[in-house]
């Protein structure tokens, strides 16, 4: 059995104050770390227990997780697991990365995102230069506002070739033809992202071979669907795991749709699903080809 799980523990903190992410500068109370701590201790230690399934693991925290020192060690010790593939975490790149020294390369990798206005270019291309010396695949990503464009052009003219640069199409924005033209051609894959997928219906590996866990155990298909299928630790979720078609009207978030068989984007990204890098980069050939049938980003 070959599993993807999604996990978002209680954190919500971050050090960033970005105007279009709704935990800007949240802080999180003492009591919460600490509860968000043990539940990814219990969850590393329920990992590290589950050697039946070749596992691979995103940690999607609402805030940053990174600069929280029980997330840097659990990447570290889950990149050992032989049973584990992939252990990867969403971060803005804040902290300081020598850590990922004592880490698995082989396994260890980060989904990292470019926020211009709340850290210098250079600083986080030092960052990215270091991970590239410690040989950590890496991802960078940036928000599709048009005050952004000119930072990601920069960005990607300085970042190596092989560094993929994705482009996230911002929440409730419109974009003409000119628009996605232009930011496609910083990432090739932008059309996935610029338009919502209509996903009632259709067959999604959700809540087959990829799910959501929360920090309590809690299983659901993905972040986006509500209804628990199950906990990860009474194991319910062993019979919970079966082919169902997606319950909600649409989907326009990468770590969902990159699950809608449909897309065939496990094909795109293979290799590199959680870490969002497509299997055949840096060949810059590629072209768009989201489906156009959907409806435009109200």
């Amino acid at each position: 059995m070959n599993l993807a799980i999604l996990y978002r523990g209680p954190l919500a903190s971050c050090n960033y104050d970005c105007p279009y992410c709704p935990f800007a500068k949240r802080h999180d109370p003492p009591e919460l770390l600490r509860a968000d701590r043990a539940a990814l201790t219990r969850f590393t230690g329920w990992v590290a227990e589950t050697t039946d399934v070749r596992l691979s693991v995103l940690f999607t925290p609402w805030g940053e997780g990174l600069t929280r020192s029980w997330y840097r060690d659990a990447m570290v010790s889950l990149s050992h697991l032989p049973h584990v593939e992939r252990v990867v975490i969403q971060t803005n790149l804040a902290a300081r990365v020598d850590w990922l020294a004592d880490a698995d390369p082989r396994s260890a990798a980060l989904w990292t995102t470019y926020h211009p206005g709340q850290v210098t270019r250079e600083r986080f291309l030092r960052r990215c230069s270091r991970l590239s010396e410690l040989g950590i695949r890496y991802s960078v990503g940036v928000v599709g506002l048009p005050e952004h464009l000119d930072e990601a052009r920069a960005l990607r003219a300085a970042l190596p070739e092989e560094v993929y640069l994705w482009v996230n199409a911002a929440e409730g924005r419109r974009y003409d033809a000119t628009e996605e033209a232009t930011w496609t051609e910083l990432d090739p894959h932008f059309g996935y992202s610029v338009r919502p997928h209509l996903s009632l219906g259709q067959p999604c590996h959700a809540g087959e071979t990829a799910v959501s866990v929360l920090g309590d155990g809690t299983v659901r298909r993905c972040h986006f669907i509500q209804t628990p299928i199950g906990n990860l630790y009474d194991g319910s979720w062993r019979a919970a795991l079966m082919p169902r078609p997606c319950g909600t009207s649409i989907c326009d978030c990468h770590i969902g749709y990159v699950h809608l068989k449909p897309l065939g984007l496990r094909d795109v990204f293979a290799g590199g699903v959680l870490e969002r890098i497509p299997a055949d980069w840096p060949r810059r050939h590629l072209v768009q080809a989201g489906p156009r049938e959907v409806q435009r980003r109200p």
